[in-house]
């Protein structure tokens, strides 16, 4: 039988809109759906709110192309930051957890992807013609490649060590310890950092 046979439809439709959301099937869409409902009128606008303000606000920072909620994030405006060093991500959570495991006092450049061919994603559709363009601008003495170990991860490393084999960079890849196949978000923070610190040269 049919939800709409259950229950009014505004909660069909939050229901709809909660099972979208990645990881939450129907069932936990349901729970959070009542949840709400239950939940003081505060609670439930102010989760509302946020999710508006989420999508008016943030952006992608006109520099390392994470998000920000200015032209500008805070560390690419950090001067304390050491902008001769440049870590290559694959995406803004991956530069969450390199921050969180402390080990990196530089910049970061926000690929916002991978290489993926049979996903249709080549060289153009990642922001590498920018990278090469911020280390063309000067400033940089090394490059961090901190791109996943999954294939993609791999091959999009070794396309950005060949484009940069020209110019007057050090190019290092992150070390043994992540995984193979392994998302940077799901790697512990000890062995992140330790990877970053045995980087080798390429």
């Amino acid at each position: 039988m049919s939800m709409r046979q259950y229950y009014p439809a505004p909660i069909v439709r939050l229901i709809k809109s909660l099972s979208r959301l990645p990881s939450i099937g129907e069932k936990s869409a349901e729970r959070l759906a009542l949840h709400l409902l239950r939940a003081p009128r505060e609670e439930a606008l102010g989760l509302a709110e946020a999710i508006v303000d989420l999508k008016n606000s943030m952006r992608l920072c006109g520099v390392c192309f994470g998000l920000s909620d200015a032209e500008t994030c805070s560390i690419c405006a950090n001067p304390a930051r050491d902008t001769g060093v440049l870590c290559v991500v694959e995406q803004p959570g991956d530069m969450v957890s390199i921050e969180k495991s402390g080990a990196f006092k530089g910049r970061y450049h926000i690929l916002q992807g991978a290489l993926s061919p049979m996903d249709g994603i080549g060289p153009d559709g990642i922001r590498i013609r920018e990278l090469i363009e911020r280390i063309r601008a000067g400033g940089v003495s090394e490059v961090i490649l901190a791109t996943g170990t999954s294939v993609e991860g791999e091959a999009t490393a070794d396309y950005i060590a060949r484009q940069l084999m020209e110019l007057p960079v050090r190019v290092t890849r992150i070390a043994a310890g992540v995984p193979m196949g392994g998302d940077l978000k799901y790697v512990d923070q000890v062995t992140l950092r330790k990877a970053l610190e045995s980087r080798h040269a390429l």
